[in-house]
C-alpha cells in the first residue's frame, strides 16, 4: 500500500512538474512584491476565492476529458443566485431552497446533455446557446437588478468558517475534489469518460454507452454551476445577474493549465487544482501589487493563450508519434 502511495505521489509530481514550478515561481515573485501575500488571512482569502472556480473546473475537467466543453456554467451561476435569493425572500426554508437550486442545475445540465447526445450539434454551439438563454432569462427576470439576501443562516454557508480558520467554501471544495478524483480514478464510469474522449468510435464498439457517459458529465456540470452560484450568492449577500460572467473561461483555463487536453481523452483533477491555484494567485497577486484591472485582463488572457498553445504542441507531438 505504501509503495502504491509513493509511486502515485512521484507520478503526480512528475506529471505536474512544469506547472508546479510555475506556481512556486509565481508565489516567490508576489511575496517579494507584497509582504501581505503570505499572511494567513490572505491565503485563506485566496482559497475562498478559488473555491467557486474549482467547483466548475472539477466538472469541466471531466467534460474536457470526455471530449466536450461547457460554456453555460457561468450563466448557471447567475440564475442560481437569483433563484436562491428569490426563494429565500419568499420564505422558503434553506434546505428546500438548496434542494430546488441543485435540482434546477441538474435540469439545465440534462437539457444540454440531451441536445448534445441526441444530435450532431457541436458542444461549443449548444453550450454557448444555453449560456445566452440562461443569462438572458436572468436579466429578464431581475430587470438587471440584484436580488438582496439577508438570511444570516444562508449567508453563513458562504462566509462562515470550520475549525475557526478554514472557510466553509473550501470544505465544500475538498468534498467535490475527492468525489471527482474517485470517479475519474477508481470507478468504471471514470474509465468510460477517458475512453469516450480518447476515441468515441472505439468506445461504442467496446460496449460503452457514450450517451449515458456524456449525460453524466453535463448533469454534474450543471450541479456544480448551481453549487458555485449558491456559494457566491451567500458570499455577496445577493443574487446578481452579472455573477459568473466569464467563469466558464476561468474554469477552462484552470483545466488546461492543469494539463487537460482540449482534444479530449486526457486530464487529471489534481492538475486542475494547481491550475486553479495559479489563476487565483495571479488575480490576488496583481491586486496586492496594485496593478490596473485592465492589465490584469490582458495578463490572464496571455496565461490562457500560453496554456492552450502548450496543449496544442503536446497534441501535435502525440499525433506525430502515432
Amino acid at each position: 500500500m505504501d509503495n502504491k502511495i509513493i509511486a502515485s505521489t512521484k507520478s503526480y509530481f512528475k506529471r505536474n512538474a512544469g506547472i508546479l514550478i510555475g506556481l512556486v515561481a509565481l508565489c516567490v515573485i508576489i511575496s517579494l512584491r507584497s509582504d501581505r501575500f503570505l499572511t494567513q488571512d490572505n491565503i485563506m482569502n485566496v482559497l475562498r476565492q478559488i473555491s467557486s472556480n474549482m467547483y466548475l473546473a472539477c466538472a469541466m475537467t471531466m467534460i474536457l476529458i470526455a471530449g466536450g466543453i461547457d460554456l453555460s456554467v457561468g450563466s448557471i451561476v447567475a440564475i442560481t443566485g437569483v433563484t436562491a435569493g428569490t426563494l429565500l425572500n419568499a420564505g422558503v426554508p434553506i434546505p428546500l431552497m438548496l434542494l430546488i437550486c441543485i435540482a434546477l442545475g441538474a435540469v439545465y445540465g440534462t437539457i444540454t446533455g440531451l441536445i448534445i447526445t441526441t444530435t450532431t450539434l457541436p458542444p461549443f454551439i449548444v453550450t454557448y446557446s444555453m449560456m445566452q438563454i440562461l443569462r438572458g432569462a436572468t436579466y429578464v427576470y431581475t430587470g438587471g437588478t440584484t436580488v438582496r439576501v439577508d438570511n444570516r443562516s444562508f449567508i453563513n454557508l458562504g462566509t462562515g468558517y470550520a475549525f475557526g480558520f478554514l472557510p466553509l467554501p473550501v470544505i465544500y471544495l475538498l468534498i467535490v475534489f475527492v468525489i471527482v478524483f474517485i470517479v475519474l480514478n477508481k470507478t468504471t464510469l471514470g474509465r468510460h469518460i477517458y475512453a469516450v474522449g480518447g476515441n468515441e468510435k472505439a468506445a461504442r464498439f467496446s460496449g460503452i454507452s457514450v450517451m449515458k457517459t456524456r449525460m453524466f458529465v453535463y448533469i454534474f456540470s450543471g450541479i456544480m454551476g448551481s453549487l458555485a452560484g449558491l456559494v457566491l450568492c451567500a458570499r455577496s449577500y445577493s443574487g446578481n445577474p452579472l455573477a459568473g460572467d466569464g467563469a466558464e473561461m476561468d474554469a477552462i483555463a484552470a483545466c488546461v493549465l492543469g494539463g487537460a487536453s482540449m482534444a479530449g481523452g486526457y486530464g487529471f483533477v489534481g492538475g486542475t487544482l494547481i491550475g486553479a491555484l495559479i489563476i487565483g494567485l495571479l488575480n490576488n497577486g496583481l491586486n496586492l501589487m496594485r496593478i490596473d484591472s485592465y492589465w490584469q485582463i490582458i495578463l490572464k488572457g496571455i496565461v490562457i493563450l500560453v496554456a492552450v498553445y502548450v496543449d496544442y504542441v503536446k497534441n501535435l507531438k502525440k499525433n506525430k508519434s502515432n
